[in-house]
């Protein structure tokens, strides 16, 4: 075999681990990714998240769509699904490309967002009338999502889990006030199961 033809061959098997790559790349970032929202997976959004969080503006944020339960049982899973998916299509673009949004499951999706300015309380509250607003379903569904958030400068030496933990108390305590948003306390973390506060009804 000549020279002219091992190039050619080695051109061709060059191109071919080209594609391949390519390949494994977009299958790795859809496996990845949420079928339904598209919005990160659990995993991936606790990688980057854990990244975001070494910079000490990071905010850590919970949500949970309120009555999704009985948006399901009254207007069917097609419409859960609708609701879902402008859920999470809201909370991307309020956060942005600096920060990252994760679905953890059924109606709750976490975000961490960096706060450099301070702003975050001004922000989430914007961030939750627009969450509240209609979905222009067939019918239209009104609904609110609660937040949960806390400060990563405030608890320094935690970890992501406990934040999370953190964010969900101040969520779960919002769902039961008058406001949809609830900062996580300073004090200790509450006990909690899974990561979950005791008594916490989940209606995914």
């Amino acid at each position: 075999m000549n020279t002219q033809a091992l190039t050619l061959i080695a051109a061709l098997w060059a191109a071919a681990w080209g594609v391949h790559t390519v390949w494994m790349s977009r299958r790795l970032r859809t496996a990845r990714r949420d079928p339904l929202t598209g919005l990160w997976t659990r995993d991936a959004f606790t990688r980057q998240a854990r990244r975001l969080l070494r910079n000490r503006h990071a905010v850590v944020v919970l949500a949970d769509v309120d009555r999704f339960k009985q948006v399901n049982d009254t207007h069917g899973h097609a419409t859960g699904d609708a609701l879902l998916a402008t859920t999470a299509a809201r909370l991307a673009h309020a956060v942005g490309r600096s920060g990252v949004v994760g679905r953890l499951g059924g109606d709750e999706f976490a975000a961490v967002l960096i706060d450099r300015d301070g702003t975050a309380a001004d922000q989430l509250a914007i961030l939750a009338r627009i969450l509240a607003r209609p979905v222009g379903t067939t019918p239209e569904v009104h609904t609110s999502v609660s937040l949960g958030w806390v400060r990563r400068g405030d608890h320094p030496d935690e970890d992501l889990s406990a934040l999370l933990r953190r964010a969900d108390e101040a969520m779960y305590a919002a769902k039961r006030a008058p406001v949809p948003v609830r900062r996580a306390a300073l004090g200790r973390l509450l006990a909690s199961v899974t990561g979950r506060r005791p008594g916490r009804r989940h209606t995914a």
